[in-house]
């Protein structure tokens, strides 16, 4: 886990006593955040990697696979601003746990997928149950870490999606070659249940390693405490309510620039075993291996451009550079189809600029908003963004059932993206008063 978490010359600034808190807090915090929401992407996208076999298995269209991928942010959305809103209410801890056991227990039910009604029914089930878990996390966060380490932080908790990438990928289409047929059970029932289950123990885990609030952490000292509500002292200005939110215009073009952001990592995520397929890769673990790379390199770029964010105290051009770099690839990646080298590295760029992007983003909401109404309207912004996560497949699965090639669906994700880092640009933040500026 050290190799993943920032250094701490670099995350952990101050006098010695901070940077000891600051090192307790990362290793309290952080790596158990960092499993739960690389099993929460993992639960979402494994479907991909399932259409290998579950696609002619049950007879399911690309048009139904694509569907039943993007229905489950219908379920997210519809449930994800009550669920934030309730967490200062309920705390932290107990919504965690609530959310990885709900969702655990649904992803591995995905076995019992038999017909298109159960598997449309399941993926929206796994959405309702899973809805409010990473605003929630991002607000969570905000508790215990200031502005000037946002960027960094929201790094190393959304390397899950390239953690996600680089170890699900081996591990889904391994548990679904090697356990293929054991016990009467398809490769993709078995990938499903061993993949949703640890969710269960993490739910139970939850009550135990979280604290709702610094103030009620045992294992922080009184003094520890104070300096770390000293270090998060609200700066003046911001929204006092959940309404005050909702009427900002400034939310709605973050929102925007959020859902074009989820298209395209989204169409990564639910077609890459797709692509790599059709540039000649026929092999199911060497798809798993092949899809390792773009993640890679993800990883990478999410914790230097993070840094270099934090660095410079500038957010807008650290998230949209990234984003109009990955619709350029991801525009090439479209163009060379059947040439796998070309096509995986145009994809690899993307990717890693997409989820660059994605990571830099969040610290602008989360610094713009202030207060308990913070946590609504990050839920906001993700609901809103995380209607991406639906049109996405469901627009790529259609456009491949209707034209037996992607190149339309994904050239529609490309002119997003471009929109999206536009709307980051002209978009100048204005910080609360006294809050270093997030443009």
């Amino acid at each position: 886990m050290s190799a993943i978490l920032p250094p701490r010359s670099t995350m952990q600034t101050g006098s010695a006593a901070q940077q000891a808190l600051y090192r307790k807090l990362n290793w309290r915090l952080l790596p158990f955040l960092l499993l739960c929401y690389t099993f929460a992407y993992l639960d979402r996208v494994n479907i991909g990697f399932a259409k290998l076999q579950m696609q002619s298995d049950l007879g399911f269209s690309d048009a139904v696979y694509g569907l039943g991928a993007g229905i489950f942010f219908f379920g997210y959305v519809l449930f994800e601003i009550p669920s934030n809103l309730l967490l200062p209410r309920i705390g932290a801890r107990k919504t965690i746990s609530r959310i990885l056991v709900l969702w655990g227990l649904t992803s591995a039910g995905m076995m019992f997928v038999r017909d298109e009604t159960t598997f449309y029914v399941l993926r929206f089930l796994l959405g309702v149950f899973e809805a409010g878990f990473a605003p929630g996390m991002i607000f969570y966060l905000t508790y215990w870490y200031g502005q000037q380490r946002m960027a960094r932080v929201m790094a190393v908790v959304m390397l899950a999606g390239p953690i996600g990438g680089i170890f699900g990928s081996p591990l889904s289409t391994w548990l679904m070659t090697a356990l293929s047929g054991a016990h009467g059970l398809a490769g993709w029932q078995w990938m499903f249940l061993v993949e949703g289950l640890p969710c269960v123990l993490l739910g139970a885990l939850a009550l135990r390693v979280l604290a709702d609030r610094p103030a009620d952490a045992a294992w922080l000292s009184d003094a520890e405490k104070r300096m770390l509500a000293a270090e998060l002292q609200a700066p003046a200005g911001g929204h006092h309510s959940f309404g005050e939110v909702a009427r900002d215009p400034r939310v709605y073009l973050l929102a925007f620039a959020y859902f074009t952001m989820i298209c395209g990592i989204y169409a990564v995520s639910f077609w890459l075993p797709s692509i790599l397929k059709a540039d000649g890769v026929t092999d199911t673990m060497q798809i798993g291996l092949y899809s390792m790379i773009p993640y890679i390199a993800a990883a990478i770029a999410m914790l230097v451009i993070g840094r270099s964010s934090d660095r410079r105290g500038e957010r807008r051009w650290h998230s949209a550079v990234p984003a109009f770099t990955g619709a350029v690839a991801l525009a090439v990646a479209t163009q060379s189809s059947g040439n796998l080298p070309v096509s995986l590295l145009c994809m690899t760029i993307a990717t890693a600029m997409m989820w660059a992007a994605y990571t830099v983003f969040w610290a602008i909401p989360s610094q713009y908003l202030k207060g308990d109404a913070a946590a609504g309207g990050i839920a906001l912004i993700n609901t809103i963004g995380l209607i991406g996560g639906f049109l996405s497949p469901t627009i790529i699965g259609a456009v491949r059932t209707a034209t037996g090639s992607m190149q339309a669906g994904l050239l529609v994700m490309v002119a997003l993206l471009l929109a999206g880092a536009a709307v980051l640009v002209a978009n100048r933040m204005p910080a609360p008063q006294g809050a270093v500026s997030a443009a």
